[in-house]
């Protein structure tokens, strides 16, 4: 006698946005609509770098590479979002769903990375203003972009391997409209310990490097520009600093929320939860444009 084995596929099922349920459709065309104000703000700023010579220069080359993460976040998030609410699909597959937090978390500390080495430049620009021009040339600029990407790779590419290595026995609903991994392991049936170490591992890593150095570069420009004589250089400094402080709290405020919310947060509420997560991951890619392009019209970026 054959005994048949059954063979479970685990598949998950995307959580929503609890406030837009009422008016799905709706919710569908407004979010349809950022996606497309991010494609059309973030294209713009490399079309801008592009076809302007005087703009091939450090900061703005890595406010393409900026822009370029932007994209490629957004991309990884928005379809499966638009997905659910147009079409109602909220099932997706485990290789999906992998491959999505992949991109996602992959994206997003190439952000992180880039915002760090725009401290860097801010930094240079502001403290060694003389040595600027002979240090963070254009070369040494394209080496860091290559360096931001290998380092990208090297960290995440492990993560969805160990994800497939665990047992998931039934379809799970996870908490936002997209596949992250602390979200994901949560459903495990089997040992996360690994995964787990490994997630926090590649967090403090990254995301939580790039922000201790962020941190140090603006105490070393804010030991620098106490130093100078008079008030309007003072003002002169900073204002080099607006837009991509700017930029470092978009980012990274609701990152750490997120990431202490996923680990010690047990008992917040999940409407604050979802909206934190959103905030994190769409915020940024609508608005860097907009912040760069304000700071523009000021003469600080883009003269």
């Amino acid at each position: 006698m054959v005994s048949q084995v059954l063979t479970f596929t685990p598949t998950f099922f995307l959580g929503g946005f609890p406030a837009w349920e009422s008016s799905r459709m709706w919710s569908a065309v407004l979010l349809c609509s950022v996606y497309l104000l991010v494609l059309l703000g973030n294209w713009t700023v490399l079309a801008i770098i592009k076809a302007e010579q005087s703009l091939h220069a450090p900061m703005y080359l890595l406010l393409a590479m900026l822009a370029v993460a932007d994209l490629g976040l957004s991309t990884s998030v928005f379809p499966t979002m638009l997905r659910m609410l147009w079409l109602e699909g909220r099932e997706i597959s485990s290789s999906t769903c992998f491959s999505q937090t992949f991109f996602i978390h992959s994206f997003t500390d190439i952000a992180s990375a880039t915002i760090l080495a725009m401290a860097f430049d801010r930094y240079m620009a502001i403290c060694h203003p003389l040595r600027y021009s002979s240090i963070l040339t254009n070369s040494v600029i394209t080496k860091i972009c290559v360096a931001i990407v290998i380092r990208t790779i090297l960290f995440q590419f492990p993560l969805p391997i160990l994800l497939t290595q665990l047992c998931f026995s039934r379809a799970s609903k996870l908490t936002h409209p997209y596949c992250l991994h602390p979200d994901i392991i949560k459903h495990a049936d089997s040992d996360t310990k690994i995964n787990s170490a490994c997630g926090l591992f590649v967090l403090l890593s990254t995301l939580g490097l790039d922000l201790l150095f962020v941190l140090l570069s603006y105490l070393l420009i804010l030991k620098t520009v106490l130093n100078l004589a008079t008030w309007r250089e003072h003002l002169k400094a900073l204002n080099n600093c607006i837009s991509h402080v700017c930029a470092v709290l978009l980012f990274f405020i609701p990152m750490i929320c997120l990431s202490m919310r996923h680990r010690f947060g047990k008992h917040v509420s999940p409407q604050v939860y979802t909206i934190t997560a959103n905030h994190h991951f769409l915020a940024p890619p609508i608005l860097n444009p907009i912040i760069y392009r304000v700071h523009k019209s000021r003469a600080a970026i883009f003269q």
